[in-house]
């Protein structure tokens, strides 16, 4: 005859936390491996806009962000964004600076290409469409999800490169030229990947596609 022997509490107890151990391990791996999940692709079809002509929309690995521009603020830098993204000239822009919870930046046309990235020259690179002068306004905040143009040390050195505030950032005021704000997809620029420290993002996120909403 076969003598059943039973589990201790101790053992149970054991048991149950093994189990729950292995399902954190296995949620924790699909949570790392899909850094979109839970992510709104923000559907263009489900959405209004009072002015559609200024509205771009910008395709990233976890979805969609939304841009409203912004051109009686600063026409002509509005302008310039228009022409990179008809031309487009962004597709493939890496990420290359990415400071955590704080601010996201590409827009290398010439040296930031995720087809060709030099880390001796990004952040230096041209569009070949010439600098243009600051466009700066007392009146723009520099709040969550505002895009504005990067420049150098100085000013009137505005070219493609474009950063957008993952946060408030007071300092910003005055002194770089607004081209707009995030309307949806804050949430997917909080996904991209960043520096770790490093002064440039290695193996970085970048753009798939970025269009005016009026040529989709």
């Amino acid at each position: 005859m076969i003598k059943i022997i039973k589990a201790s509490k101790l053992e149970k107890i054991l048991f149950i936390f093994l189990i729950f151990l292995a399902v954190a391990a296995f949620t924790s791996f699909v949570l790392l491996k899909n850094k979109c999940l839970f992510i709104d692709n923000n559907d263009l079809k489900k959405l209004n806009f009072e002015n559609p002509e200024d509205i771009a929309v910008m395709n990233l690995e976890c979805g969609n962000v939304i841009i409203e521009l912004y051109p009686d603020t600063s026409p002509k830098a509005v302008e310039r964004f228009k022409i990179l993204i008809q031309k487009e000239m962004y597709d493939g822009s890496a990420f290359y600076k990415v400071i955590e919870n704080t601010f996201v930046q590409a827009g290398d046309i010439e040296f930031g290409n995720i087809e060709f990235l030099d880390y001796s020259k990004i952040g230096s690179g041209k569009s070949g469409l010439g600098l243009l002068k600051s466009e700066l306004s007392d009146n723009f905040e520099f709040t969550e999800g505002s895009v504005g143009f990067a420049r150098s040390a100085e000013f009137d050195s505005e070219d493609s490169e474009f950063f957008i505030t993952l946060k408030k950032i007071p300092i910003y005021h005055g002194e770089y030229t607004p081209i707009g704000k995030v309307k949806y997809g804050l949430d997917i620029l909080k996904k991209i990947k960043t520096g770790n420290k490093a002064i440039y993002v290695l193996r970085p996120d970048y753009i798939n596609t970025f269009r005016l909403l009026e040529s989709n």
